[in-house]
């Protein structure tokens, strides 16, 4: 069995040497009583990269996107979202079950939705209507192949909320990889949100953690929120050495995940059993569709598996693969020679 390339998330990689030294290293205090000062600094540092007034460090991407949708809503009440956004589609149906709002979904192009269909979407002052409450964008957009959400349209859709007095909130799980992309700031994007979420277990490579920026007033709400979910934890200075760490050495790297995206893409594109668009390809996200008229889904990816490749279905004939921190440039390439093989 060769060595593993393992592609079917970012959320799957290792602590380095140097990150597992500075969490050994890592002050650390109870948090519930905010006494932690590595997760404090981690929490300050992370609201002035967003530009916010404050953070919280939560335990992941789907907590921190539940904690601030119960904090921007009150049950019955209604947000808007992409239809394949992530916390519509993937946090085990949280909203209805913590929240108790609804949804309304709108369908994107590689999901980014417009204005015209937001405004489309935000309910008449009537009373047999439930109210529109908050508006959730997703940037990278993980269904939309790692699409960035372009910033103009962003802007356009701040307009509306503001004319409607709707709160924005940014499922921003891999903003920095929008960030590195488009070289536009962290801060630039969120101005424009009234919360936002950052995840650092994904690209940047923190075994753990996620964090909500927003108002003082609003993260002081979310912290009732996250004792509520169980998300006080006490000397958690330990993982949030790990977020430091991120930051400090795992940003700017992202770049080579999406040149090894593109390169993914790129070399598996000729295959007359694939339907790709290198093109489409922004980030870290390669989404492919086959034909399955030579084998079923299962015995592609056990073939694949097989060769040392491992990759995620996503729908009956639509396959994702993620390119990371511990996946090389060389580890791409083989990845290509299996495919040729196939």
């Amino acid at each position: 069995m060769p060595d593993v390339i393992d592609l079917r998330s970012d959320t799957v990689t290792k602590p380095s040497p140097g990150m597992r030294e500075a969490m050994a290293r890592a002050e650390v205090g109870d948090d519930v009583y905010g006494e932690d000062p590595t997760v404090n600094h981690l929490q300050e540092r992370v609201a002035a990269m967003l530009g916010k007034e404050a953070a919280l460090f939560v335990a992941s991407g789907t907590m921190a996107n539940q904690v601030a949708i119960r904090a921007h809503t009150e049950p019955g009440d209604e947000i808007i979202m992409e239809q394949w956004s992530h916390p519509f589609n993937y946090e085990a149906g949280a909203i209805a079950g913590i929240s108790g709002v609804q949804v309304r979904t709108v369908l994107g192009e590689r999901g980014v939705i417009t204005a015209e269909q937001v405004e489309a979407a935000v309910r008449p002052p009537d009373h047999h209507y439930p109210p529109t409450r908050l508006i959730c964008l997703e940037n990278t957009h993980n269904r939309g192949g790692g699409r960035i959400y372009p910033l103009g349209e962003i802007v356009r859709i701040q307009e509306v909320a503001l004319r409607r007095g709707i709160a924005m909130h940014l499922d921003g799980a891999r903003l920095m990889n929008a960030c590195v992309a488009t070289g536009i700031s962290p801060a630039t994007y969120a101005q424009y949100f009234d919360s936002a979420s950052i995840c650092l277990s994904k690209g940047l490579g923190a075994p753990i953690g996620s964090l909500i920026v927003g108002s003082a007033e609003f993260i002081d709400r979310c912290h009732r929120f996250r004792k509520m979910l169980g998300g006080g934890m006490r000397q958690v200075g330990i993982v949030a050495a790990a977020g430091l760490y991120a930051l400090d050495h795992n940003v700017e790297r992202l770049r080579e995940d999406h040149d090894n995206a593109r390169l993914l893409a790129e070399g598996i594109g000729d295959l007359p059993w694939i339907s790709i668009n290198p093109h489409e390809i922004e980030t870290n996200m390669v989404f492919f569709d086959v034909d399955l008229t030579a084998r079923p889904m299962g015995e592609l990816i056990e073939a694949l598996g097989r060769l040392g490749v491992l990759m995620r279905p996503t729908a009956p004939r639509r396959v994702r693969a993620v390119t990371h921190l511990d996946v090389s440039r060389s580890d791409i390439e083989r990845a290509v020679e299996v495919f040729h093989k196939l």
